[in-house]
Order: C-alpha cells, then sequence, then structure tokens
C-alpha cells in the first residue's frame, strides 16, 4: 500500500499544479513545464522508484511534451544535452576511483594506519577516524561509500574490545568513536568538491542559473579556512558533549596492528592507487591555476574530468580494475542518470524563464533589507529547510535554483557569495537529522547513539557548522574572489 501510494504522489502533485490556473506573469507551457518538475522533485523525495528511473521519466515527459522547444528535434538535443555535461562524469569518474580504492584495499590500509598510530587514547582515536575520511574524500565521491563502506566497518569493531555494546554500555566509547565519523564526514563532504556528488550537481544548477564556475582547488580554497578548522575542533568537541567512560584505547592500537598485519605490505595495485590518486590531486590543483604548466598534457589548464579520464585509463592499464568493474559499479551509473536527468530539467527552469519569474516574485519582500541580510536569510532558508528532505541531490535540486534566483534578483547582493555558501552547505546540513545524508541510517541504526542524542547532537553540530559559514566562510569569500 506504501509502495502504491508513493507511485501515485507525484502524479496527483503534477495534476494539482497542471489544474490550478496559470499564476500572472507565467504562460501555460511555463507552468505546465513546472507541474513535471514538481512531480520529478515529488517523487525524488518519497523514493517513488529508484532515482534514475524518476529523473529519466521526468525527462522524457518533458521532452515528448515539447516545453522547452515544440520541435521534435530540437526537443531530443535539449534532452540529450545533460549527457555530455563535465561535471557528471567527473562524479561518475571518481566513483570509479573508489572502486580502486576498494580493490587495492588501499582505503582500509589508510584507516588502519592511523588508528594504529592515534589510538592509544580515545581523543586520538577520535582524530584517527576524522582523519580517516579526510584522507579517503578528495577522491571518493559518496559519503555513503566513504564513510559507511570503509570507515564505519572498521570503526564498527573498536567499541566491542572495550565491552561498549549499543544500549546501557553505548556511552564507553561507542557513542564517542559513531559520532565523531558521522560529524566529519559531514565537513570533508563540503571541504573537497569531489567529496560529495551533489557537489556537482549544485555548480551546475548554479552556473546554469546566475553563471557562476569555480574549479577544484578554488572550491578547497574558499572553504578550507572553516574546513580544516572544524576538523580540529570536531573530535574535540565531540569528546566533550560524548563524555565517552575509556580516556585511554591502547588496545585499539595492538588491534589495527593485527589486522595490519595479516594485510602484509603493501602489494603492487596499492602503491599503483596511491600514486595515481596523488596524480589525480596534481592535475586538479595544477587545473586551478592557468600558471601552471603541465608539459606532457601539452597545455596550461588541465580540466577536471580530463584528469579523471587521464587515472582511469591508467588504473585500467596497470590492472588495479578491469572494465568489468566499471560497468557492473552500479551506483555509478544511477548517479550518471540521475543527475544529467534531473540537471536536464533543473535547467530547462531558467531557460524558459520561470526561475526569472520567481525570483522577482520572491525579492519583493527582501527588497527593503540589507544585501547582507537577505543573503544570510537566504542561507539560513536552505540550510535548515534540510530537516524535510532525505536526499542532498533532491534539497539542490529544488531548492537552490530558487534560492540563487531570488538572490539575483535583489540589487547589490553577491550572487557569487552565496552560491558557495549554499553549496558549502550540502555537506554540512547532513548532520542534522537521522535521515539528512547517506550514511546517517547507518550510524543512527548502529545503536551507539540514541535516538534522542542524535537529534540533539544534529541540532548542536548543525548550529556549530552554519555559524561557521556565516562568520569565517562569508567574509572569507569576499575577500577572496
Amino acid at each position: 500500500m506504501t509502495r502504491r501510494w508513493k507511485l501515485i504522489a507525484p502524479l496527483v502533485v503534477w495534476l494539482a499544479i497542471y489544474l490550478l490556473p496559470v499564476p500572472a506573469g507565467l504562460n501555460v507551457n511555463q507552468w505546465h513545464y513546472f507541474a513535471v518538475f514538481a512531480a520529478v522533485i515529488t517523487g525524488l523525495i518519497l523514493e517513488s522508484m529508484p532515482v534514475g528511473a524518476v529523473g529519466l521519466i521526468g525527462l522524457t515527459v518533458a521532452g515528448v511534451g515539447g516545453y522547452i522547444d515544440p520541435d521534435p528535434g530540437k526537443s531530443l538535443r535539449w534532452m540529450l544535452a545533460g549527457f555530455a555535461e563535465s561535471t557528471v562524469w567527473l562524479i561518475v569518474g571518481a566513483f570509479v576511483f573508489s572502486i580502486g580504492y576498494r580493490k587495492s584495499q588501499l582505503g582500509r590500509r589508510i584507516a588502519l594506519v592511523l588508528v594504529r598510530r592515534l589510538g592509544r587514547n580515545t581523543l586520538g582515536l577520535g582524530y584517527a577516524v576524522a582523519m580517516s575520511d579526510f584522507l579517503l574524500a578528495p577522491a571518493t565521491p559518496s559519503n555513503t561509500a566513504r564513510s559507511g563502506g570503509i570507515v564505519y566497518p572498521i570503526i564498527s569493531n573498536i567499541p566491542r574490545i572495550y565491552g561498549s555494546e549499543p544500549g546501557p554500555t553505548a556511552g564507553k566509547i561507542g557513542t564517542y568513536v559513531m559520532w565523531t565519523a558521522f560529524a566529519a564526514t559531514a565537513i570533508t563532504s563540503s571541504l573537497f568538491f569531489t567529496a560529495l556528488a551533489p557537489n556537482a550537481a549544485a555548480l551546475v544548477i548554479a552556473k546554469k542559473t546566475v553563471g557562476v564556475d569555480v574549479s577544484w582547488g578554488q572550491w578547497f580554497i574558499g572553504f578550507a579556512p572553516l574546513g580544516l578548522l572544524l576538523m580540529i575542533v570536531v573530535p574535540l568537541l565531540s569528546y566533550a558533549i560524548c563524555r565517552p567512560e575509556v580516556k585511554h584505547s591502547p588496545e585499539i592500537s595492538e588491534w589495527a596492528a593485527k589486522e595490519l598485519s595479516e594485510m602484509g605490505p603493501m602489494s603492487r595495485n596499492e602503491w599503483i592507487m596511491l600514486v595515481l590518486i596523488l596524480l589525480a590531486m596534481f592535475l586538479w590543483i595544477a587545473g586551478s591555476s592557468p600558471d601552471i604548466h603541465v608539459p606532457l598534457l601539452g597545455a596550461n589548464f588541465v580540466n577536471a574530468t580530463t584528469v579523471v579520464f587521464i587515472v582511469i585509463s591508467l588504473m585500467l592499464v596497470t590492472g588495479v580494475i578491469e572494465f568489468a568493474d566499471i560497468v557492473g559499479e552500479k551506483s555509478a551509473w544511477e548517479v550518471f542518470f540521475y543527475f544529467t536527468s534531473l540537471l536536464t530539467l533543473a535547467s530547462g527552469l531558467n531557460e524558459i524563464g520561470f526561475i526569472k519569474w520567481l525570483a522577482n516574485e520572491f525579492a519583493q519582500p527582501l527588497s527593503g533589507l540589507t544585501p547582507s541580510t537577505a543573503m544570510i536569510l537566504l542561507v539560513a532558508l536552505f540550510f535548515w529547510i534540510h530537516y524535510f528532505f532525505s536526499s542532498i541531490t533532491s534539497h539542490a535540486a529544488a531548492v537552490l535554483p530558487v534560492v540563487l534566483a531570488v538572490g539575483s534578483g535583489i540589487p547589490d547582493l553577491p550572487v557569487t557569495t552565496l552560491a558557495m555558501l549554499c553549496m558549502y552547505s550540502l555537506g554540512l546540513m547532513g548532520v542534522i537529522s537521522p535521515y539528512a545524508t547517506g550514511p546517517a541510517p547507518m550510524y543512527y541504526g548502529s545503536g551507539y547513539i540514541g535516538k534522542g542524542q542524535f537529534w540533539g547532537f544534529g541540532l548542536i553540530f548543525g548550529l556549530l557548522y552554519f555559524a561557521g559559514l556565516l562568520v569565517i566562510v562569508m567574509p572569507w569569500l569576499q575577500m577572496v574572489r
């Protein structure tokens, strides 16, 4: 019954909007296109069917309906345009990087090495957990794969060594370890452009809506003052809030050392994967600066997506992964169809003039406010409305175009700063609820963080992260832009 209701709800939303009177300032075509878009967003929020299927169906309906262009040939070209979007391929490629981490066992080794070296006391263990995510983040675009697939399976073994089980004994050490891991992945998801898949979606929306575009390096530099500070503060704050009973943990280092011993020395594929990831990092940074010349590529500027293809080709040539691994990476191709269809639909709102109309309508109530006040209110809306979303990508697709359009309609408001603050919010807002981001249900369901604790911790850290955006990142962006 629930499944049937979720399938029907998007159709109800579409029909309701379709039948409503067309608002002043819009034509019938624009309003009916919005009805399709709203139905798609509803389907994504309710997860009526696989997200890629929802987006593809919506794109097909919009294309067949001729809402963007009545000419069938031009309508088809519009439908296919998103499949050539470079940022989508960047994320698909980064998913392939995660295959290399997984198959080579490099990701597991990095986490175990940090636990062995920093895990002799509980606070050090918290930093080891956070650093594991930090080191994996630049080349793992799914925080679910990174935190849920690599970090969580390792750290879930730790509490039981001390008799800390889900329930009454969770507070011994389990609550602290689990919450630190979860809070850290929210930070790294915002710190690196390639650490969270929706970052790419948001950047495409920002580029198509208000013309804002940034490189991999510019993204990192813009958030680094807050991101690096939070990586230092969060394990400490988690320690103070969770108050673990166990203060020292030499057994953890011994356990990690045993696991590493069983793994043996670094394999050929681990070494190759490490070199390739360092190469990708170098080329991404080089691509951020036209002053850095890369002779082998014959250009001063290396496109971030080109870097992905270079590294994947080398992974295939060296045998770190096989082509069958790429074909079989289901999550990568789900993201591919999801993003291409959703981003094309979102850009269509701008192409038909709907976003401009919406901006004018919403900007009027804010017209009497100073640009700074209006920007803070818009960022606050974008951040805290995530309580109503279980998908960060759905949130970005539904809310970001509106917020950016409204901001662009307010005189003297720095739209680039607004766009960056909203995009940086995507990773951070994942901390606020047990359903706010992919890894959240996993940590929530571990039993180490109580229901009330999860909501309380989420609010505390959400307030901290949001305050950091306004107090540190906002003035920093105005200085470096």
